[in-house]
């Protein structure tokens, strides 16, 4: 079988440790956090004991915003993997890309002059 460092090509796909971590975290949170939001959102608009209805609103919060954590989550590192890929395929890409001080550079070298009258 041939060794993939030899090649130039990526041993896996799969962001860092770090990364994963820091993801699974934000879902977590944003869980949390989305079924406080869905508890107080019941709890407001209900009176009385309206414990099965606080709890639904709190389980449906918590589902809702971590599913739509999950999803920009898997965007990211979707978009950290494509990038390190490009990175690994050509290392001087960016720098032919934004020459002289990046992007913001190349941004102001093409701005045409103010029109005065």
């Amino acid at each position: 079988m041939p060794d993939p460092s030899a090649s130039g090509e990526l041993e896996t796909a799969l962001p860092s440790v770090g990364a994963r971590v820091i993801a699974f975290a934000a879902i977590v949170i944003a869980g949390i956090a989305g079924g406080f939001i869905g508890y107080a959102f019941v709890d407001l608009q209900t009176s009385g004991d309206a414990a099965t209805a606080t709890g639904l609103g709190a389980l449906v919060g918590a589902v809702v915003t971590a599913a739509g954590t999950a999803v920009v989550v898997v965007l990211t590192l979707r978009a950290m993997g494509e990038w390190r890929t490009i990175k690994e395929r050509d290392p001087d890409a960016e720098d032919r890309r934004f020459p002289k001080g990046g992007a913001a550079a190349q941004r102001s070298n093409r701005r045409a002059a103010p029109r005065v009258r």
